[in-house]
């Protein structure tokens, strides 16, 4: 069953824009992955390596051998029922075989669901479920936990596992590798079309569920031509990922960009500020992408990176989160590299803007000091950008308003989600939900800033959490009437995780320690409030809503002694 998107009028309006750049050059993500394994220029250039801290190892796969091993998995996927359109969820973390199975996903016409492997088992279930998901691989010992939501799930007919040595068929072998299929090279390419769905990628909402965002193929190589132009990519880049690729940013800008632009990218289990400069001399890494809170991580270590020989690192790339201009100016100052500081959301594929590289060193500093934030840059080609009011109208320049985005990266809207689709895309426009302002440079470029969020998602580390989640989570200890999640400014993370509480009568105040302990017991750490204040005010509107941003500013003063704050797990 094909997956080629219907897109109402009011979504379709938002994805396109007049005198766009010249359409992709390939039908299928197999034609474009094909183009790719089988170029002379690339068989023997290495495309990707990945390096697990934890064990020690590193594997390195040339173009043709990624070719090889992306379309055995994909023979092994069609050998156990998945077809074009199907879903294939993934309770993974960062591995080779991660990135292998992706592929072979796309290059099958499957979409891929990824889910964050720390995840709630009920999330698990949620997204499982709400996705339709045909399929989900998982590490080897977590086969259990996926069986165990699959007897509630009727069509969920596959738990994959994943181990080192590949994907395992548990239904059909217990547990043991199976043989796969010969594969006929070359007889995908001409599976799919641009127009089908490529990912399903759920993002935290400020009310409701999670909203599953549909990425079609076009937008994942949009986006990837729009990067690797806007750097000036080629083959002699490699990239480091050092952010999870459950996320868009480690997917699109880590594993699909290089290989569009037929590089190579180095894969890491996860970030190490221990080795992340040693690795970068090591792999002759050109560019990397991280997140705010990474920049303070190595702020903290403090290596002295004269020992290393850089000479091929231009920079970092880094946005999904607030980054504070006094941790930009401390890097840029300490580490002498440039901050590539970029914007984006997972509604928009992934970036949408950048600061230009063609700055001066003195415009650089400008645009990322001289103001309340660093800027963050100009809009890629294939998209455009807009401070828009609350009827649609466009702002002048340093009016604050709506960020809104439209053109080739915008997403095919939230699957099953039409009231979420009704008030994100509107006026031909996809709305961001940011409150931002742009202001022009000599040249009549528009460089835009974040002001703040007009929603009220807390970005912890790049990371999107949902308050409501929190706020539940506390709401269930028997002492508790009422709670609320708020962010604070943070210096490692951007964003912490603060909670206001108001007591049932007669409760003693303080009870901190045990309201800490509760939450761990229901949220991962990172989701945890890592301070709690406690009042006797309920904060509500006369309609019953809870004055959240309100509360966040009150409680903004007292919660500024934490800005500098380790919270240990």
């Amino acid at each position: 069953m094909s997956r080629l998107i219907a897109v109402p009028d009011h979504i379709a309006q938002a994805r396109r824009i007049e005198g766009c750049t010249p359409p992709l050059p390939w039908a299928s993500f197999a034609d474009f992955f094909t183009s790719r394994v089988y170029d002379r220029t690339l068989i023997h250039r290495p495309f990707l390596t990945y390096c697990d801290d934890d064990t020690s190892s590193q594997y390195t796969y040339t173009y043709a051998q990624f070719g090889t091993v992306v379309q055995e998995a994909a023979a092994f996927l069609h050998h156990v029922g998945l077809r074009r359109g199907d879903r294939l969820a993934t309770v993974l973390f960062n591995h080779d075989v991660t990135v292998i199975l992706y592929f072979a996903a796309w290059l099958s016409g499957c979409t891929v669901v990824p889910i964050n492997v720390e995840e709630a088992q009920e999330k698990k279930r949620f997204i499982l479920e709400h996705s339709e998901a045909a399929a989900v691989c998982c590490w080897h010992s977590d086969v259990e936990e996926l069986k165990e939501l699959q007897r509630d799930l009727p069509s969920l007919g596959q738990v994959i596992a994943v181990s080192k040595e590949g994907l395992l068929n548990t239904s059909e072998s217990g547990g043991k590798k199976v043989q796969s299929p010969s594969f006929a090279s070359g007889s995908l390419s001409r599976v799919g079309s641009l127009d089908d769905e490529a990912l399903i990628v759920y993002t935290s909402g400020t009310t409701g569920p999670p909203k599953g965002v549909v990425l079609t193929v076009a937008n994942l190589l949009t986006d990837a031509d729009a990067i690797a132009d806007w750097h000036g990519f080629g083959v002699n880049d490699r990239l480091m990922c050092v952010l999870p690729i459950h996320h868009v940013n480690g997917t699109v800008v880590t594993l699909i960009t290089p290989f569009y632009f037929k590089g190579s990218v180095v894969l890491n289990r996860k970030f190490k500020s221990a080795t992340f400069w040693r690795r970068l001399q090591d792999e002759r890494i050109t560019c990397v992408s991280v997140v705010p809170t990474l920049l303070e991580f190595l702020l903290d270590t403090n290596d002295d990176i004269t020992a290393y020989h850089l000479q091929d690192f231009a920079g970092l790339i880094c946005g999904a989160g607030p980054l504070l201009k006094d941790t930009a100016a401390r890097f840029e100052d300490r580490f002498h590299f440039p901050i590539r500081h970029g914007y984006g959301l997972s509604e928009t594929t992934c970036y949408s803007c950048f600061l230009p590289n063609d700055l001066l060193s003195h415009e650089h500093r400008h645009w990322i000091r001289d103001f309340e934030f660093p800027s963050i840059g100009v809009p890629l080609r294939h998209n455009q950008m807009a401070i828009l009011d609350q009827e649609g109208q466009q702002l002048p320049e340093l009016s604050r308003g709506e960020i809104c985005i439209r053109g080739g990266t915008v997403c095919a809207g939230y699957y099953k989600r039409d009231d979420a689709n009704d008030d994100a895309f509107q006026w031909g426009w996809f709305r961001s939900g940011d409150e931002g302002f742009y202001l022009r440079d000599g040249r009549g470029r528009p460089f835009f800033f974040i002001s703040g969020r007009l929603k009220e998602l807390i970005i912890r580390g790049g990371v999107n959490i949902s308050p409501l989640e929190i706020d539940d989570a506390l709401k269930t200890h028997p002492l508790v009437r009422f709670a609320m999640a708020v962010p604070f400014d943070h210096r490692y993370y951007g964003e912490e995780i603060a909670a206001y509480v108001v007591p049932r009568d007669g409760v003693p105040v303080p009870m901190e320690i045990e309201l800490l302990k509760h939450c761990r017991g229901l949220l991962s750490f990172s989701k945890c409030p890592k301070v709690i204040l406690f009042g006797q005010d309920v904060p509500y509107t006369s309609t019953g809503k809870p004055k959240r941003l309100e509360l966040k500013a009150q409680l903004a003063s007292s919660l500024a002694a934490y800005r500098d704050h380790q919270f240990k797990e």
